[in-house]
C-alpha cells in the first residue's frame, strides 16, 4: 500500500511545511518552461522541467517519507522511491504534466511516439557508503528522462558513453530525454561528496508491445 504524505506528517517536518504542502500535493510553482527542447548529443533532448523549487521540496519530500529500497527483481537495483509513494496525486499530476507538456515538445523531434502513460517515475538517491553508483544499463520503456533535482555534490555524473555526453554541466530541474532501448546505455559514476538525487521516468511502451 502506497505510503502518503499526510497534512500533518508535513506540519511536523521543520522546513518550509506550508510551501512544500502546495507544491508536492497540489503541483504548485513547479513547472519552468525557461528553456524549451533542444538536442544536446545524438537524439538526446534537453529542456526546462521543474523550478529549483519544487525540486528542493521534492527532495525533502522523499526523505520525509523514506523508504528508499532496491528490488530484488530488478536487474540494476538503486536506492529509490516512487513518486506515488510520496503522494498518488503527485505521481498523477506529474504524469498528465509530461502528457500535456513535455510530450509535445518530443513529438517535435520523434514525430511517431504517442503518449501512454508513465510506468514508473522514481527518485535514486546516491551517497558515500549507500548507492553510490550505478552499472551501465538500458531501460525497457518507450523513452526514459531524468531531472537533475539537486547540484550539491561531487562525482555521480549521468554518462551516456556512446553519445560521449554527461549531465554535469545541466541547471537544476533540466530534463533530458533518450530512446530507451539499444541505443543509450548509461551509467551513473561513483558519488564521491554530498547526497545526489535525481529522477527517473520511464514513459509506457504501446500497450501492443508490451
Amino acid at each position: 500500500m502506497p505510503i502518503r504524505v499526510t497534512m500533518d506528517a508535513m506540519d511536523n517536518h521543520p522546513l518550509h511545511p506550508v510551501d512544500d504542502l502546495a507544491r508536492i500535493l497540489s503541483y504548485q510553482d513547479a513547472t519552468d518552461e525557461s528553456i524549451s527542447v533542444h538536442e544536446v548529443a545524438s537524439e538526446m533532448y534537453a529542456m526546462s522541467c521543474w523550478t529549483p523549487e519544487f525540486c528542493a521540496a521534492l527532495i525533502r519530500a522523499a526523505d520525509l517519507v523514506g523508504g528508499y529500497t532496491s528490488h530484488e527483481s530488478d536487474p540494476v537495483p538503486g536506492q529509490e522511491i516512487s513518486l506515488a509513494a510520496i503522494s498518488p496525486n503527485l505521481f498523477e499530476a506529474v504524469q498528465n504534466d509530461m502528457g500535456m507538456r513535455i510530450w509535445p515538445q518530443l513529438q517535435q523531434h520523434w514525430p511517431l511516439i504517442d503518449y501512454h502513460g508513465i510506468n514508473d517515475a522514481f527518485i535514486i538517491r546516491y551517497e558515500v557508503g549507500g548507492q553510490e553508483e550505478l552499472r551501465i544499463h538500458h531501460d525497457v520503456a518507450q523513452v526514459s528522462a531524468s531531472v537533475k533535482l539537486n547540484n550539491d555534490y561531487l562525482g555521480a555524473e549521468l554518462q551516456f558513453p556512446r553519445q560521449q555526453f554527461t549531465n554535469a554541466t545541466l541547471p537544476v530541474g533540466s530534463l533530458i530525454a533518450w530512446p530507451s532501448l539499444v541505443t543509450h546505455p548509461h551509467l551513473s559514476t561513483p558519488i564521491t561528496s554530498g547526497v545526489k538525487y535525481s529522477l527517473t521516468i520511464w514513459f509506457e511502451l504501446p500497450l501492443s508491445l508490451q
